[in-house]
């Protein structure tokens, strides 16, 4: 490029809105300069969002030596949810959950070092102290964040909102669940609009080995469905019971701009419950055309559970969408017969949250099948969860460098915590809803009935596949 035909490209960007993305815009425009157009075209990478995905995979390309345009709409345009326009903002809560390694999170965690992630070592240097997990100062995590990201001279923040995924350049989206509609627009036009979806409504999940078998029952109303279905009778005194503390208990204060969408779209188990005792036992609870075929007995109430994998290691409380804290959760639905010592795969959630029924649209990578090099990381590729989102953020970047690089890029194992997510967001989930790491989407163990001995395993298994891998790659 000749200087004459920089100083009328800096005339142009001047004359655009918005004096910092001008000068942002400008710094790209002496990038350019700087390389010439074919290896340009190879070694610009395109993020969209400024969370904790879009962060991570940033920092995996820079380290990579690959530049990165990182777009972030706020404060341009804010979520309603986010409350500043700092990078990897947690909004939710501070806390990165276990650091166990016989925990499904802490296992997470131990794979992603052996990988290279670039955030947990920051979130340890910014940790406040919280037992067994890994929690940080908000404040403090997200200007370390923004200060590693400032150490290379190869990024360029650019504070707008992008409304179109049309540029002929790699691509990250990891806008997060909060997506602002123009970007979803363009996101269903890719995945198909069927495909999308804004708002969850999920019910909890439990173990199957933790549910009391002495108290519950396989079979379908009237006899039909065979035994698709586990049913939890309750006597009137333990619906009772159960009804009160339901129609009590604490619920997440939603924001203003959840409210009306999620509601209107699916009512929670405890707003149902309010309408009066019996609007849930004859609704989700109805225990019409049931009957204990051991003793012939007809309850007061029934809690459906139905399977929520293919090896039947994990059910879900058919009906039971909520709001209430995970606390909450955890003590009333204990009160169901059969359910005393259920352990909680995932509780339910009701939220805002734009995502992708990516089995079918993702690679294991998280790239989008068929496209030019784009890929679809956070919580909008179906994963939940801080730790989850680092994971995709970091495997979408590895890959992608690997594809500009010319190399193939191998994703761990269906045993690891990493493999099988990466397994269930892009192949294994028929009724498809975003998941978090937990042990049900791995692999059964075989043979082993302690639950502290089969978690042992779970650990011990994927750090064992992580070496190999690794060592392969050496």
């Amino acid at each position: 490029m000749r200087k004459g035909e920089i100083a009328i490209k800096v005339h142009l960007l001047y004359s655009c809105r918005g004096r910092t993305n001008t000068l942002e815009k400008i710094r790209i425009l002496f990038l350019d300069d700087k390389n010439n157009a074919k290896n340009m075209s190879k070694r610009i990478v395109k993020i969209i969002g400024g969370g904790l995905a879009g962060c991570e995979g940033a920092l995996q390309l820079l380290k990579r030596g690959f530049a990165v345009k990182m777009y972030e709409m706020r404060p341009t345009k804010t979520t309603g949810a986010h409350k500043g326009d700092s990078l990897a903002e947690l909004v939710c809560s501070n806390s990165l959950k276990s650091t166990e390694p016989c925990t499904a999170s802490g296992l997470l965690k131990k794979e992603l070092d052996m990988l290279g992630c670039a955030l947990l070592p920051i979130a340890r240097e910014c940790g406040v102290p919280s037992g067994s997990a890994l929690s940080v100062d908000r404040e403090k995590f997200s200007k370390a964040v923004e200060k590693e990201l400032a150490k290379y001279p190869d990024f360029t923040l650019i504070r707008e909102e992008v409304t179109s995924l049309d540029e002929d350049i790699p691509t990250i989206v990891a806008s997060g669940p909060l997506t602002s509609d123009a970007l979803a627009e363009q996101v269903g036009k890719l995945t198909g609009k069927d495909r999308l979806f804004f708002y969850d409504a999920i019910a909890p999940i439990v173990e199957f080995d933790s549910i009391d078998m002495q108290k519950a029952y396989f079979g379908g109303r009237y006899g039909k469905g065979g035994e698709d279905y586990l049913n939890l009778p309750m006597q009137k005194e333990e619906y009772e019971r159960f009804y009160n503390e339901l129609v009590n208990a604490k619920t997440v204060l939603l924001h203003d701009f959840e409210k009306s969408e999620l509601f209107d779209g699916c009512m929670p188990i405890e707003e149902m419950a309010k309408r009066g005792s019996d609007t849930i036992r004859f609704g989700p609870l109805k225990p019409i055309g049931l009957r204990n075929p051991q003793t012939g007995e007809k309850a007061y109430a029934v809690v459906q559970l139905r399977k929520e994998n293919i090896a039947g290691d994990c059910y879900n409380l058919v009906g039971f969408q909520t709001n209430l804290t995970y606390g909450e959760q955890k003590r009333v639905f204990s009160l169901i017969p059969a359910l005393e010592h259920a352990e909680f795969i995932r509780y339910g959630v009701m939220h805002r949250n734009t995502y992708i029924n990516a089995p079918g649209v993702l690679e294991k990578t998280f790239r989008v099948k068929g496209s030019r090099p784009l890929y679809i990381a956070g919580q909008l590729s179906g994963v939940e969860g801080y730790v989850e989102s680092i994971m995709s953020g970091m495997i979408a970047a590895q890959a992608l460098a690997n594809e500009l690089d010319g190399k193939q890029y191998a994703v761990p194992g269906d045993v690891t915590i990493i493999g099988s997510l990466c397994e269930y967001v892009s192949t294994r989930a028929l009724d498809f809803k975003p998941m978090n790491a937990n042990f049900g989407i791995l692999p059964p163990v075989e043979g082993i009935r302690d639950k502290s001995k089969r978690k042992a395993e779970y650990s011990r298994r994927s750090l064992e596949a992580m070496h190999e891998l690794l060592n392969e790659q050496e």
